[in-house]
């Protein structure tokens, strides 16, 4: 039989597709992208805000001047990186910042959910008829941004609303029953801290501040404290380090060949939730995005820092209270340490944890 007539051999819709490189899955879509726009907002929204308020706190209007800056290209910050995890070629890429701006400012408080979605469909556009006409230059950016700045007028406010609906449901429910919320937030923002998505960008995406916040942030430290502590026999300070301040995803390659591991760190944001939102009435109201950053770069803690800063100043609070810095030393800090050491000894003398299970090629 000719090889032509196996089905065997791709379409030519299928060869396009590869040829333009689009590729229609969860990992690019759900991964790549996601994890990228997390970083757009980290190097936009995020280091605009921690500026912003270094220049407040220490009275020098200039670094205040340039965190508004950075806050302002949010949008195009997230659509370039994006289109960067998409592998947009060049034209492509450099106009998705239009785009960017269309979706995060039509999406309201879900822009960024907004954003990623509009982007990515515009992207993908993009790439398709990127040199495909003798007037490329032209061609792909209009193409571009047009689909683009399309999708955001009729889609975006439909968008950033239903996130932002999912976002308010979540922090009312936190509200309304702090204690199982508390539980329930913490150990799921947590779990996709570790995993291969972004937990900050989810944050942002539904727009998680206030208590659920405070519980989301209170997962992400037990995460990466945990791991950092509990492991710490087999890695040392390289990895108290690089787990502590950077990421637990580092340890999923071990979570694959042992799950029990992850059962440390998820016991103990099942505990530092309930006591986040139930004792301390611990809250996120700085930037969405630092709910799910933990103590990446000690983002989480400034965020919540910010947070009472502005209760502060809106007149919603008095004062920092000593009783806030313990809250937030126990939440972030102490409690996810001893917790996930003490579970893990557990289940070493158990033998569900063994030497070396933990070990990370630093």
């Amino acid at each position: 039989m000719n090889a032509q007539n196996t089905g065997k051999e791709p379409s030519s819709l299928g060869r396009f597709l590869e040829k333009k490189n689009i590729k229609f899955s969860p990992q690019r879509y759900g991964i790549d992208a996601l994890s990228a726009m997390a970083q757009g907002l980290f190097a936009s929204l995020l280091i605009g805000t921690i500026i912003s308020t270094l220049g407040k706190q220490l009275s020098i209007p200039i670094l205040t001047e340039i965190g508004g800056y950075a806050s302002q290209a949010t949008g195009p910050a997230m659509a370039v990186s994006i289109g960067y995890a998409l592998q947009a070629p060049p034209l492509v890429l450099f106009t998705l910042a239009g785009v960017g701006i269309a979706a995060n400012s039509l999406g309201g408080a879900g822009g960024p959910l907004a954003v990623l979605l509009i982007t990515i469909v515009a992207a993908e556009f993009g790439k398709a008829v990127s040199k495909e006409t003798p007037i490329d230059i032209i061609v792909t950016p209009a193409v571009t941004i047009i689909v683009g700045a399309v999708l955001s007028i009729f889609f975006a406010p439909a968008i950033g609303f239903a996130a932002s609906s999912v976002g308010n449901a979540i922090m009312w429910a936190t509200e309304l029953q702090p204690f199982f919320m508390g539980i329930l937030v913490s150990v799921i923002v947590g779990i996709a801290l570790t995993l291969p998505i972004s937990s900050a960008a989810i944050c942002a995406a539904l727009s998680l501040t206030g208590l659920a916040g405070g519980a989301a942030v209170a997962g992400c430290c037990a995460q990466m404290i945990g791991f950092a502590v509990m492991s710490f026999k087999e890695n040392r300070w390289g990895g108290l380090f690089a787990q502590g301040l950077g990421t637990s995803m580092l340890q999923m390659g071990n979570i694959v060949r042992n799950p029990r591991i992850w059962l440390p760190p998820i016991l103990a944001s099942a505990i530092t939730g309930p006591i986040a939102t139930c004792i301390f009435d611990f809250r996120m109201n700085g930037a969405a995005v630092s709910s799910g950053m933990g103590t990446c770069g000690l983002v989480g803690q400034i965020g919540v820092y910010t947070g009472w800063l502005s209760d502060i100043a809106e007149g919603t609070k008095t004062a920092i209270t000593s009783f806030d810095w313990i809250g937030m030393m126990l939440i972030c800090f102490i409690l996810p340490a001893v917790l996930s050491y003490v579970f893990c000894g557990m289940m070493r003398k158990m033998g569900w944890i063994r030497e070396g299970d933990l070990k990370l090629d630093l």
